[in-house]
């Protein structure tokens, strides 16, 4: 039998190509994005501090090409009478599984913790986590098989109820959410499935015939899309899939079903809202729709001056500042271009000192720079207004002039998104990163001319880093932060004017 991970278990309940692929033909599935590394980097971190609810545990060490080593580790612990170990490992036919806290009660019966850097509250619902009782679910079997009795599945999860005081209190920022009888439900499932995908696996050379659908990008978009959905099946980067959300039943692949992945070769009496049959005459017709009344309803909204707003943010996982939350947006940098009249163009930036809460100084500044009763742009303008609400419930006495900017704050993206200024270029899509190249292709020129930080990831990542870089580094990222949120905002000039052409 060939030997399974619970991380490939996993994978091959949402699909048994993708755990054939992982293990035979890994150089077709695509790399992990930078994101992707960020967030399994942030994960680990979240792991050492949740093992800090159950101290005086034992490591079990990591040998990764030594699995035995870590099961006998695993089990002098336990027989040393070691009430808590991190990273405990188990294997049983073929299978083994690392739990991320494994802790022996006082009636000698183990309860398995899976640490997850996702976030829980009292308004969520179990059926939420499913993909994350999948993981648990594995554990427990193999635990159970090797002859110990499981008397508690949970997971720990950040809870997003807890506001940070002065000290970080982890008893709060975690929440312990007890998935016992969920994990006991599935074990009846489990043999079955570890039989399955290793029938699968005995096949080293044939990959499985396993189609395309939901199950690519649920609960997670799977590495091998591009190789299956492009490669093999030649899906078009505008297709159906395009048209119609992707769900269970979506009508894409009941088109998909029917050998159909072509707009263009959409049925003429296939049933489409206004909006669907908007896109697919736009794509077939080759035709722009431009609305110029309500372009113009738009266009009239806005007066002079105009500033034109954008936010750099970071959400970290775990609060660093008292008041704020797991995950809350934290703005650190703002651009704003201000456009007179006359056509005149007047920059003014903020970007906050590394190391402390920036948000007191950010507000400080953006009263000064933007004054009550003035037209905000923003593009996709709920985030700008979210954050600018979020500052009025932290700074109380400020409140009713940043109530008063979000009062002004207009969408520059509501005619892409509406479909008043629609060009089949977009490809049913509206934000920024897709209408720029289009309506002013030497910007997309700029933004490839950027030194260190060339979209929001990157701007997302380096602010909490300043403060571990030497003074030379941390000039020249500080220089690239301003640099790109400067672009950012004079992209919206450009748009707006070009809306202006109409």
């Amino acid at each position: 039998m060939a030997l399974l991970s619970k991380s490939l278990y996993t994978r091959g309940l949402q699909c048994e190509k993708s755990l054939w692929l992982k293990k035979y033909r890994e150089d077709v599935l695509s790399p992990p994005s930078d994101d992707l590394e960020s967030r399994l980097e942030n994960g680990n971190s979240i792991g050492k501090l949740a093992c800090e609810l159950f101290t005086g545990g034992k490591r079990v060490s990591l040998e990764k090409d030594n699995i035995a080593e870590m099961v006998t580790q695993t089990k002098k612990y336990l027989q040393c009478g070691i009430e808590t170990i991190y990273e405990a490992t188990f294997e049983k036919d073929g299978v083994y599984v690392m739990v991320d806290i494994l802790h022996v009660n006082t009636q000698g019966n183990l309860e398995l913790y899976e640490v997850k850097s996702s976030s829980w509250n009292s308004k969520k619902k179990l059926k939420e986590l499913s993909h994350y009782i999948d993981d648990l679910s594995i554990q427990h079997y193999v635990v159970s098989k090797c002859g110990y009795s499981v008397e508690k599945s949970s997971l720990i999860l950040l809870n997003t109820d807890y506001i940070r005081g002065k000290e970080l209190d982890i008893e709060q920022l975690f929440s312990k959410v007890d998935v016992t009888k969920s994990v006991e439900a599935l074990q009846k499932n489990i043999s079955s499935n570890i039989q399955s995908f290793s029938q699968t696996l005995l096949d080293t050379e044939n990959e499985p015939d396993c189609d395309i659908g939901w199950h690519c990008k649920h609960p997670y978009e799977c590495d091998a899309l591009d190789y299956c959905w492009n490669r093999q099946k030649k899906i078009p980067s505008y297709s159906v899939f395009n048209i119609f959300t992707l769900t269970k039943e979506s009508k894409a692949l009941e088109l998909y079903n029917q050998g159909i992945i072509k707009i263009e070769d959409i049925p003429k009496d296939f049933a489409l809202t206004q909006v669907q049959e908007a896109l697919v005459s736009s794509w077939v017709e080759n035709k722009a729709i431009i609305k110029r009344e309500e372009v113009q309803k738009f266009l009239d909204t806005l007066a002079y001056p105009l500033c034109h707003l954008d936010f750099e943010t970071y959400s970290p996982s775990i609060p660093e500042f008292e008041g704020t939350k797991a995950f809350e947006q934290i703005p650190f940098q703002y651009s704003l271009h201000i456009e007179h009249e006359n056509g005149e163009l007047e920059h003014r930036e903020f970007l906050a000192k590394e190391g402390s809460d920036p948000r007191e100084s950010l507000v400080a500044q953006i009263l000064k720079d933007i004054p009550k009763g003035v037209t905000t742009l923003a593009y996709h303008a709920s985030f700008e207004k979210g954050v600018i609400q979020r500052l009025a419930q932290v700074f109380p006495k400020k409140s009713e002039h940043l109530f008063a900017l979000v009062d002004n704050i207009v969408d520059l993206e509501k005619p892409f998104s509406q479909r008043h200024y629609y060009l089949p270029q977009m490809q049913g899509k509206s934000s920024i990163k897709v209408i720029l190249p289009i309506l002013v292709p030497q910007m997309q020129k700029a933004y490839k001319e950027l030194e260190l930080i060339q979209n929001g990831e990157d701007a997302m990542s380096a602010f909490p880093k300043l403060v571990s870089l030497d003074e030379k580094e941390k000039e020249k990222y500080r220089k690239a932060l301003l640099a790109y949120c400067k672009l950012d905002t004079l992209a919206m000039v450009k748009v707006l004017a070009e809306l202006r052409k109409v």
